[in-house]
């Protein structure tokens, strides 16, 4: 990826992710992290290269084909994105926009037929008991949870999150990694998460790509990388 104003921001990248896999990468500020998200999701075009989902290459789509297969590929950002005056099943309601589109969504409404769903990927989270609570009221860890069970009723195959737990206490951080496993696991998604916080990273991943200055400097199974490899990632380029 070539920014307009000539910024490599990604040089040879190739990786995977694979169904029932926790991929984390891992890099400082500007390694290209944020760049590599936005190419998987088509929110950048990439300047070459493909983007495989499921035999499809999404670099080569646009329009409705484009939208369509974004489907698969559910997003879990930093903060939740809650509607904080609405109800959380209400909120993971909103997962199923992408396929119940009509005028009464498009007013605002949830779709009643969603529901039961909604509710079984609250139950998944284990916060069904929350279903009627404003989402407002919800502590961090809870809010992210519920942004979890919103992108599982989008139905995807890939699972992407950025930085998800970077606001988060220590305990609701390995809450949230521990159910991003499972997912991967025991759901047999591909999830592709991005990180700053080693220790998590080490514990929780199957697989461990680094990433420094747009380039992947490493891409092992994560028994197989060292802290001070990771670390490395960090520390300033020579001049």
């Amino acid at each position: 990826m070539r920014y307009p104003a000539g910024t490599q921001a990604l040089q040879a990248v190739d990786l995977d992710v694979r169904a029932g896999e926790l991929l984390v990468v891992l890099g400082g500020n500007g390694c290209g992290k944020t760049t590599l998200l936005r190419c998987l999701t088509r929110a950048l075009t990439p300047s070459a290269g493909q983007v495989w989902l499921n035999g499809i290459d999404l670099a080569e789509l646009t329009g409705e084909k484009l939208r369509r297969c974004r489907l698969e590929l559910a997003m879990i950002w930093q903060q939740a994105a809650l509607v904080r005056r609405r109800s959380v099943l209400a909120n993971v309601a909103c997962g199923a926009l992408g396929r119940q589109r009509g005028l009464w969504t498009s007013l605002g409404g949830v779709p009643a037929a969603e529901l039961p769903a909604a509710r079984d990927c609250l139950a998944e989270v284990g916060l069904v008991h929350l279903a009627a609570q404003r989402a407002g009221t919800l502590s961090g860890g809870q809010a992210q949870r519920v942004s979890i069970a919103r992108a599982l009723l989008q139905r995807p195959s890939v699972v992407l999150a950025d930085e998800p737990v970077a606001s988060l206490d220590p305990e609701a951080a390995n809450e949230i990694m521990r159910l991003l496993r499972r997912l991967a696991h025991d759901d047999g998604l591909a999830v592709l998460c991005v990180l700053h916080q080693v220790d998590l990273a080490l514990g929780f991943a199957d697989r461990l790509i680094g990433m420094r200055a747009g380039q992947i400097v490493f891409d092992r199974a994560s028994e197989t990388v060292s802290p001070n490899e990771v670390q490395a990632l960090y520390l300033p380029r020579a001049a």
